[in-house]
């Protein structure tokens, strides 16, 4: 079966994060001081080759921490859904 994922990596909270600074004193520059804590990620998406959902899954969560996030650094969260 086809399995789609979707990933979102972020910088930890505990990091700075310029891009997110940088974002979030550009809001009050155009008028929108009302927006606030802007953090910049990235987001993948895959598809994947499995058996089932879980295996599915484990190979995001593998792919995950082996290539697309740095775990020193970031987090990141994924759904498996079947693939159309």
């Amino acid at each position: 079966m086809k399995f789609k994922a979707e990933i979102d990596v972020m910088p930890l909270e505990a990091l700075l994060d310029p891009q997110g600074k940088a974002v979030t004193n550009s809001m009050k520059t155009i008028g929108m001081p009302e927006i606030t804590g802007v953090r910049i990620g990235r987001h993948v998406r895959l598809f994947v080759d499995a058996a089932s959902q879980q295996e599915a899954e484990a190979k995001v969560d593998e792919a995950c921490k082996k290539l697309l996030s740095n775990a020193i650094m970031e987090s990141y969260v994924y759904t498996v859904e079947q693939a159309n």
